[in-house]
């Protein structure tokens, strides 16, 4: 027993303390993109020919990013001769609108809102969450497990996944949903007491991500179920999920947390 309590004393404290601080970001890191209205003078498709989700329509301000659909690949801004486009270090994705992850040049991300104040007498002190794993490449579910870890400890926070949908208030999608997951998502989404709440997590869950040109999936969790919460990214980085649930909650609005970081 006494080897056990030196080895902890030594590993010292593990979680990190986000949300008072935000945690070193890898370099490779692609956040928030933005699209600089004045380097695009002149609309030359580059930039929606090089996506391979087609998230970039050309808009009447220019091109115009979708959240839901983007990969955070990184082509557009290769291919784009006036170095337009750039990927932030802005690690805050989530909305609750699906309409409010289209972006025009310049404009700003309409973060996501905490819940109405009933839900979030229910919810905003214990939220039991349902993980689906609807049919994606599991770079979802990963990056969602890593939060139920020591370094991240999800349940400091009061939120907890749970086995059984019966126990669970929100359900949280992930992967496009195909065909042969479809009642079982709906089977889950049914079994939750209600009032629930839904999250979809990463590009499939929002869009269909890179497959959303095969018939075998239905392009997304909007397809079956209502969504309450979207969380964008290929996979999202686990910060960026956490900063989604903790909005939902209206955890971040607390004195002393952090509610804007640096571009």
């Amino acid at each position: 027993m006494i080897h056990i309590l030196l080895s902890r004393w030594r590993q010292g404290h593990r979680t990190l303390p986000y949300p008072k601080t935000i945690p070193v970001l890898p370099g490779r890191f692609r956040g928030l993109p933005r699209i600089d209205a004045q380097a695009c003078p002149e609309v030359c498709h580059v930039c929606a020919e090089a996506c391979p989700t087609e998230a970039i329509e050309l808009g009447p301000t220019g091109p115009d990013i979708d959240l839901g659909k983007c990969l955070f690949c990184d082509l557009c801004v290769e291919a784009c001769p006036k170095g337009a486009i750039a990927f932030t270090r802005d690690h805050r994705l989530s909305t609750r609108d699906r309409d409010h992850l289209v972006l025009a040049p310049d404009q700003e991300l309409q973060l996501a809102e905490k819940l109405n104040a009933e839900l979030m007498r229910l919810f905003g002190r214990s939220l039991k969450i349902r993980v689906v794993s609807a049919g994606g490449c599991n770079g979802c579910e990963v990056d969602v497990n890593v939060l139920g870890t020591l370094a991240w400890d999800l349940g400091r926070f009061g939120i907890q996944y749970v086995a059984a949908p019966r126990h669970a208030d929100a359900v949280l999608v992930c992967g496009p949903v195909t065909a042969n997951m479809e009642l079982a998502l709906r089977k889950t989404y049914a079994a939750v007491p209600d009032p629930k709440i839904v999250i979809a997590v990463g590009a499939c869950a929002i869009s269909g991500g890179p497959y959303y040109r095969q018939e075998e999936q239905l392009g997304g969790a909007s397809s079956v179920v209502p969504v309450d919460l979207f969380i964008p990214g290929c996979p999202p980085h686990p910060l960026t999920i956490l900063d989604g649930l903790l909005r939902l909650l209206g955890k971040l609005e607390q004195e002393g947390r952090i509610t804007s970081v640096k571009a």
